[in-house]
């Protein structure tokens, strides 16, 4: 329930505080006076989109702020939110600026206005013009349809919407394989074609470095030998002249060094140093021999390696720039084959997944149709009561319900709401044959019917009594009374009689100094709601037969 509305430079309202109590509510004035600021500010809690031409002429921006008794349903959704109760109150605030944008606040936590849609819908319902248009729409019905089923709709529903939506899922993946299924094949054997060069290649990690560096040793053989060889007469001397190599230098050295030690004593050092260093030339001599030994020119090897290196080398033209890379493609290339070979695997279980789902589907939309034709006829009947008391005795209301040719989202059934204000016309599709009077009353008839057994919703009616007048409109007014009796009702009307109803009565007034028009609202009262009700039924001048009828009009409405 809506307790409270904070309004601020919407439209021609600079300021304005709208206290509203359970039951019935009404809201009047002179037409231009600001009427529709308060079904804007309403509309704009519910996080409806709004434009920048809502704030006042001159401001920055315009703001609406609401306090809220939420329902038991609101109270769970604001639970899954940052928001926060104050007094058992939930705030509700939303801001537009002058360029456009808008902020929403809820229970003081800042939250996308998608949210505050979900929270307030969920115990707020706008039953204005526009929502008698669409009345008229298939889906609309529809749904009204399915809330007078309740449970023995909304269960099966809530399911087979679900497992619509899985359903869909499944197709568009199936859809996605099957179409790229010849990309796939390409892409196999593409796959397979590459993995079964390499595996004929059997490359090893790095192989392409070790033996670039055999053939490069293989193919300086001569030159190394020449090189060990002089190495080898450095140290050791030659065939011809055993003498001229280091270790026979190093012998005449350790002899010399030998007669030093004979006659001094502090000498020994240096006679140890040369024995060690004879065997270090001894060894390295030695070393460079066996090198000498092993470097044997081997031209079947070279060949074997060039030919090796030209079967690598056909794998990094493809596959990378290394061998290390291409072994790395070969395993990235393996795990993407079992991925596109188990698409295969996959589009029969996804085959298996839809039909089990389409079997299951047809199944609960089976029942949600049988669960919409019983609930139809009863509440039809019930509307057709409604619409009698609504000064519309001939009037009657049908529903054709026929099966779709394939499932919907929301079942197999296509609901249309046929209407005919007179017994000896055929029933038609209400959008066809409804005036806009006629709208009026089977929009509120139906939500007189729907709100049975519901206490927690506020119905917000903007000019229910469009287009209708006299009789008619005290009718519309009891009819709003009673459903005031479980829920709270708020309605914009500009009919005397529906007014004439109110628990408490409302009036938006405007002022203007000349330069700026502004509108404020008030609670009439006494003496004071019934010259408003005379003002709505004479005009401007209220006349003294104006007066005794708005006292008439109270003491029946009493």
């Amino acid at each position: 329930m809506i307790n409270e509305l904070g309004i601020s430079r919407l439209g021609v309202i600079e300021e304005a505080t709208v206290e509203l109590d359970p039951g019935l509510t009404v809201l009047t004035g002179e037409t231009g006076a600001g009427k529709t600021m308060i079904m804007s500010s309403i509309s704009l809690l519910l996080g409806q989109r709004v434009d920048a031409s809502v704030v006042r002429v001159g401001a920055e921006h315009a703001r609406v702020e609401g306090r809220i008794r939420p329902s038991a349903r609101q109270a769970a959704l604001a639970a899954e939110t940052p928001a926060e109760l104050e007094d058992e109150e939930l705030l509700v605030a939303r801001q537009v600026s002058a360029k456009g944008r808008s902020r929403t606040w809820l229970g003081g936590a800042q939250v996308p206005a998608t949210t505050c849609t979900e929270v307030m819908e969920a115990g707020v319902t706008i039953c204005g013009q526009s929502e008698q248009v669409r009345l008229t729409g298939a889906d609309r019905q529809r749904r009204m349809l399915d809330r007078a089923a309740g449970d023995k709709v909304a269960k099966p529903l809530s399911s087979y919407v679900e497992k619509y939506a899985t359903r869909r899922r499944l197709d568009a993946e199936l859809t996605e394989l099957l179409t790229a299924e010849q990309v796939r094949a390409r892409e196999i054997d593409m796959i397979t074609f590459g993995l079964g060069e390499i595996e004929k290649v059997a490359p090893e990690p790095g192989e392409d470095d070790a033996l670039a560096t055999e053939a490069t040793r293989l193919q300086d053989t001569d030159d190394l030998r020449a090189d060990a060889q002089q190495a080898i007469g450095a140290l050791a001397g030659d065939d011809d002249d055993p003498t001229s190599g280091a270790l026979a230098s190093l012998a005449v050295a350790r002899r010399a060094l030998a007669g030093l030690d004979a006659r001094d004593d502090s000498a020994a050092p240096l006679v140890a140093d040369a024995d060690q260093a004879a065997i270090l030339l001894a060894d390295l001599a030695a070393e460079v021999s066996g090198y000498l030994d092993r470097l044997e020119a081997d031209p079947a090897r070279l060949e074997r390696i060039a030919a090796r290196r030209s079967a690598l080398a056909g794998l990094t033209r493809k596959y990378g720039r290394t061998v290390d890379e291409v072994i790395e493609w070969s395993r990235q290339a393996a795990l993407r084959l079992g991925v596109l070979e188990g698409s295969d695997e996959r589009i029969g279980e996804l085959r298996a997944e839809l039909a089990a789902l389409d079997e299951e589907l047809l199944r609960l939309a089976a029942t949600i149709g049988k669960a919409r034709r019983r609930a139809a006829a009863t509440f039809a009947k019930a509307v057709t009561g409604e619409l009698a008391a609504l000064a519309m005795p001939r009037a009657s209301l049908a529903f054709d319900i026929t099966e779709l040719d394939a499932l919907g989202p929301y079942g197999a059934d296509r609901v249309e709401l046929l209407f005919t204000a007179n017994p000896g016309s055929a029933p038609r599709p209400i959008g066809k044959v409804a005036s806009g009077g006629e709208l009026s009353r089977v929009r509120l008839a139906l939500e007189v019917v729907l709100a049975a057994g519901r206490a927690d919703v506020t119905y917000v009616f903007d000019e229910v009594d469009a287009g209708v007048g006299g009789a008619v409109g005290v009718e519309i007014g009891r009819r709003l009374k009673q459903l005031a009796r479980t829920s709270q009702v708020v309605v914009v009307t500009h009919l005397a009689q529906v007014a004439a109803f109110a628990d408490r009565h409302l009036v938006v007034e405007k002022s203007d100094d000349g330069q700026i028009t502004t509108s404020d609202v008030r609670e009439v009262t006494g003496a004071g709601r019934a010259e408003e009700l005379a003002r709505m039924m004479a005009g401007i001048e209220t006349t003294d037969n104006a007066l005794a009828h708005a006292r008439e009009l109270l003491a029946e409405a009493g």
